[in-house]
């Protein structure tokens, strides 16, 4: 009894290894990349074609050239184990979101900064 609980056990464990393994779109067939969160069948031969004209060399190349695939959706796929060459995209990478606030104190502060000058 205690064999057969250790052994399932260790079968979750390796499954969620498993789960979290790192996969890249310049190597992997049509089955690993269906098995990152948010890639499906049609994405993942879109991936394959596009992959036979020529490697993707980085994220910028790969969001060119998938449809669909811009800042926050390549994010997910990154966070949810796609790499491109091995490397996941970078948070700096990402688009940044405009921060409204910042907007709306330089628009405040660009006339005072015109009554200074006169």
């Amino acid at each position: 009894m205690i064999k057969k609980l250790m052994l399932a056990l260790a079968a979750l464990v390796a499954s969620t290894g498993i789960a979290f393994a790192q996969v890249d779109v310049n190597k992997a067939d049509a089955a690993a990349l269906d098995g990152v969160k948010g890639v499906g069948p049609s994405m993942s031969k879109m991936i394959l074609d596009e992959r036979a004209k020529g490697e993707f060399k980085d994220w910028a190349d790969f969001q060119d050239r998938i449809k669909g695939v811009k800042g926050k959706k390549a994010m997910k796929l990154s966070e949810a184990g796609l790499t491109v060459n091995g490397k996941p995209m970078e948070a700096a990478a990402a688009k940044p979101a405009k921060d409204k606030t910042a907007a709306k104190t330089d628009k405040k502060a660009a006339p005072a900064e015109q009554k200074a000058a006169m």
